[in-house]
């Protein structure tokens, strides 16, 4: 029995796990709708971003509480580990843009919420334009697995705080990444709420 349901994000055609090892096709032209992204995964401006993937994780609650999965290494979205670190973000606080050159980041939120915003200007990617968002949290328990060269950055939603854990596949270091002001920039996304 699979431990976790897995959806790929990519402007390929699609594959996810559905329940008891079955595996579902996605055909090419639902990518970029809902049926192809788990929810609260949403595609603002183009495709979903080539290589990111979104996965959605499994909570096993009892009467004692709740263990929450994140990454294991024998997952097939492991890419290898370099740190683990957890970052806390207050309400209507913006962290971010920022991008890593060599490093995959793997996000999860296990207390609070928050919304993750990304966008691909990678040179000679497919999907370069593409913009997407994300909400992470208790109630929607998703890994977000962000490639290289990918900018991201993340708004708080809940009070005190919120949670995010980053399970990164190398240790941090400065030099490797790239950062910009989470409001002045060319970035085509605004982090105020939109009334739907």
């Amino acid at each position: 029995m699979p431990r976790s349901t897995k959806v790929c994000v990519s402007s390929a055609p699609q594959k996810r796990q559905a329940g008891r090892g079955e595996t579902i096709a996605l055909p090419p032209d639902s990518v970029g709708t809902m049926s192809g992204l788990p929810d609260g995964v949403t595609v603002l401006r183009g495709a979903p971003i080539h290589d990111v993937r979104f996965v959605v994780l499994r909570r096993i609650p009892d009467e004692r509480g709740t263990i929450m999965h994140m990454l294991r290494a024998t997952d097939g979205h492991f890419r290898g580990f370099g740190e683990i670190y957890f970052t806390t973000v207050y309400r209507g606080i913006v962290k971010g843009w920022h991008s890593h050159r060599e490093m995959t980041l793997n996000y999860a939120c296990p207390y609070g919420r928050i919304k993750l915003a990304l966008y691909d200007d990678r040179e000679g990617s497919p999907t370069r334009g593409s913009l997407m968002e994300a909400f992470l949290g208790t109630d929607s328990h998703l890994l977000a697995v962000i490639p290289p060269g990918v900018w991201n950055g993340m708004k708080g939603m809940s009070e005190p705080f919120a949670l995010v854990a980053n399970c990164a596949t190398h240790p941090h270091d400065p030099s490797q990444t790239s950062r910009l002001d989470p409001f002045d920039n060319d970035i085509p996304y605004a982090w105020e709420a939109r009334q739907h």
